[in-house]
C-alpha cells in the first residue's frame, strides 16, 4: 500500500500528510449525507417486516429514494475516508491502530449495501398491501421482503461497526491528549450507545445517538481536515516522530 503523499517536514518538523486531509473531508461528507438520509427517510420503511414498511415506501417513494441514495453515498464516503486513514503516516507508522479504519471500511460497505437496497425497493413495482392473493403479487412481495430484510440487517451492522470504530478511536484520543483527550470520553459513550441500534424499541434513543454520531463525524472530520489531529500526534510523540522523519 502506497501513501497518496509522503509526509513532508515543515515548521517544527511537523509532518503534513494530504491523506489525513482527504480522510477528514470524506468524514464530513459522510456526516452531511447521513443528515440528508435522516431528513428524507420515510417513517417505518426500514423495518424487518413487509406490509407496513412497503406501504410507507409506496406512499413516499421520492423521499425514500433520496434517503437511500444519501445512505449509499454516506457508506461510500465512509469507506473512502477509511482508505485514506490507512494511508496516513499516523496509521502507517503505527502511532495509532489500523483497527479504526478497517472497522469504518466494513461499516461503509454495509451502509452502502443498505442504501442500495433502499433504492431497489424504491424502483421496485408497488406492492398491493390490500391483497396478496394473486400469485404474481405474492412473488413481488417475496422479492421486496428479501431486499427489505437485507437492507435492514446491513444498516444495523454498519451502524454497530461504526460504533466499535469510535470506541477504539477513544483509546487513542485519550493517549494523545490535548483536545482529543477532551472528546475521548464522549467518543467512548457514543460508540457504546451506538450498539443500542439492535434494540428496535429504543426509537427515541436511536435518534439521539444518531445525532451525536453525526456531530462526532463532523468534528473529527474537521480536525483531520485542518491538520489538528496530526499536530496532536506530533506534540505527543515529537521525539519518536523526529527520529522516524529526519530533516
Amino acid at each position: 500500500m502506497q501513501s497518496v503523499s509522503t509526509p513532508q517536514t515543515g515548521i517544527a518538523n511537523h509532518p503534513r500528510d494530504s491523506s489525513a486531509r482527504f480522510a477528514g473531508v470524506c468524514l464530513v461528507l459522510a456526516a452531511a449525507t447521513t443528515f440528508v438520509m435522516v431528513l428524507t427517510r420515510a417513517a417505518g420503511a426500514d423495518q424487518d417486516a413487509l406490509l407496513e414498511p412497503l406501504h410507507a415506501v409506496n406512499e413516499n417513494r421520492a423521499l425514500y429514494g433520496i434517503s437511500g441514495a444519501a445512505r449509499l453515498l454516506s457508506g461510500l464516503a465512509l469507506f473512502v475516508a477509511a482508505w485514506f486513514l490507512l494511508l496516513t503516516w499516523i496509521i502507517r507508522e503505527r502511532w495509532a491502530s489500523p483497527t479504526v479504519p478497517y472497522l469504518f471500511a466494513l461499516s461503509g460497505v454495509c451502509t452502502a449495501v443498505s442504501g442500495a437496497c433502499a433504492i431497489l425497493i424504491t424502483v421496485h413495482p408497488p406492492v398491493e398491501v390490500s391483497s396478496i392473493a394473486g400469485s404474481v403479487t405474492r412473488e413481488i412481495g417475496e422479492v421486496a421482503e428479501m431486499i427489505s430484510k437485507l437492507g435492514w440487517i446491513t444498516s444495523k451492522i454498519g451502524f454497530s461497526l461504526a460504533g466499535l470504530a469510535v470506541v477504539v478511536a477513544a483509546r487513542y484520543q485519550w493517549q494523545v491528549g490535548g483536545t482529543l483527550r477532551w472528546i475521548a470520553p464522549d467518543s467512548l459513550i457514543i460508540g457504546v450507545a451506538m450498539q443500542v441500534i439492535w434494540v428496535d424499541s429504543a426509537t427515541i434513543l436511536h435518534a439521539v445517538v444518531g445525532t451525536t454520531f453525526f456531530l462526532w463525524l463532523l468534528s473529527v472530520g474537521a480536525m483531520l481536515g485542518t491538520g489538528s489531529v496530526e499536530k496532536h500526534f506530533v506534540k505527543r510523540y515529537a521525539p519518536e516522530i523526529s527520529e522516524s522523519n529526519p530533516l
